[in-house]
């Protein structure tokens, strides 16, 4: 079920201002290209330890029309776990990680192959750890600890086997959009 934002003229308004207010300037003060590189670095290295796929996408602000129907976060983090092709893993193994800094929202979309192995709470306490971080300041950090857990629970599940050594089957690098 996709969860409805407020849906008063004002509030609408309101968001509407946020989203746009919001643009690519600041997801690049926020993660800077020598961040880009470091965090790119960890999902190639992370992936090097097992079968799965980690991507990183961060939104400044919605498209208009998830914002003028009032669509959550959540709605606009699948489409781009379909997008992004992040689905399309041979062991449905694939993780997205998720912000939209316009509502400081955090989601992580993960393919069934892994949600069918880790409890809807891991990933709510693993969200409220980044969102924590991101609270102070350290996003850096926050994404690092979240990567590090991620890819914990794919090596734990789906450890890389000799005939995955060169699988990677996705692009490493954060999406800034």
């Amino acid at each position: 079920m996709v969860q409805q934002q407020p849906q008063g003229f004002m509030a609408k308004l309101g968001r509407v201002w946020r989203h746009r207010w919001t643009d690519v300037g600041d997801v690049r003060r926020v993660l800077p290209d020598d961040m880009l590189k470091r965090l790119e670095d960890r999902v190639g290295a992370s992936e090097r330890r097992h079968s799965g796929e980690i991507r990183i996408c961060v939104e400044a602000g919605l498209p208009s029309s998830y914002l003028w129907r009032g669509a959550a976060a959540r709605e606009r983090a699948i489409s781009m776990f379909g997008k992004l092709r992040v689905w399309d893993t041979e062991d449905n193994n694939g993780v997205l990680i998720y912000l939209l800094l316009a509502e400081h929202a955090i989601e992580i979309v993960a393919d069934r192959g892994i949600a069918n192995r880790v409890s809807a709470e891991e990933w709510a306490a693993m969200t409220q750890r980044m969102g924590s971080a991101f609270r102070e300041g350290r996003f850096e950090d926050g994404l690092t600890q979240a990567l590090s857990e991620v890819s914990a629970l794919l090596v734990a599940h789906f450890p890389l086997s000799p005939d995955d050594a060169d699988a990677n089957q996705l692009p490493d690098a954060p999406v800034l959009i």
